[in-house]
């Protein structure tokens, strides 16, 4: 099991980022969600594969949250807002979907070659994985960007939170358990807090396109 490690957290890593990929090139909310839900439990897999062989024990906990909280509860809360909102598509992008691939495709060329210097000085066994975590975070701005309802700007925030607990695992084996209890509640209030801006933008404009925000004006 220690012997194959590597390749099977490669493995994982490759699949968080074709999943980042899906995320960008998905139009129906409802299967963005489902993208999200298995993005979440790769990186579980990736984290308690990681805390066997490192012997970390803040691992296992990193991965229990985000079992608990990506895999479980926030899918659970979003497929809820969904149908009580009654929104299925988000066909409204910014630029098309075959552009949207070109820009992701060379934020990841980016995103390995910026992290490359620092992959070669990281002493972890996950280390090679800094540009995929990179590029995953990235990609996940580019979702949030390009988007102009409120339900994948959302899945893209927690998407790029998904990279950046990749990166510190693959690069420090873990992070600090204040850094991750931190992180878990920023998130859960974060998601919370949208939530509730997700109703009110349904209530007053009758749709959760952003662009209605632009309508207000102070008197």
């Amino acid at each position: 099991m220690i012997k194959l490690a590597p390749q099977l957290i490669n493995l994982f890593a490759t699949l968080i980022l074709m999943l980042s990929f899906a995320m960008i090139s998905q139009r129906r909310i409802v299967s963005l969600i489902n993208l999200f839900t298995i993005q979440g439990a790769a990186l579980v897999a990736a984290s308690m594969l990681l805390g066997y062989v490192t012997h970390q024990p803040d691992l296992y906990v990193s991965g229990a949250l985000t079992l608990l909280l990506k895999v479980i509860f926030i899918p659970w809360m979003l497929h809820r807002v969904i149908r009580k909102l009654n929104v299925r598509w988000d066909v409204d992008t910014l630029i098309n979907i075959p552009t949207t691939m070109l820009v992701g495709i060379a934020l990841v060329i980016f995103s390995f070659s910026l992290a490359l210097p620092i992959s070669r000085l990281s002493s972890s066994m996950a280390g090679g994985s800094l540009g995929i975590a990179l590029a995953c975070v990235l990609l996940s701005f580019l979702m949030m960007i390009t988007r102009s309802k409120a339900v994948p700007q959302v899945i893209g925030f927690l998407s790029m939170e998904n990279g950046l607990i990749f990166a510190a695992t693959a690069v420090t084996n873990g992070m600090p358990m204040i850094v991750e209890f931190g992180i878990a509640l920023d998130v859960l209030v974060g998601v919370l807090i949208l939530g509730v801006f997700m109703f009110q933008i349904r209530e007053k404009f009758d749709s959760l396109d952003i662009h209605n925000l632009e309508t207000l004006k102070e008197d």
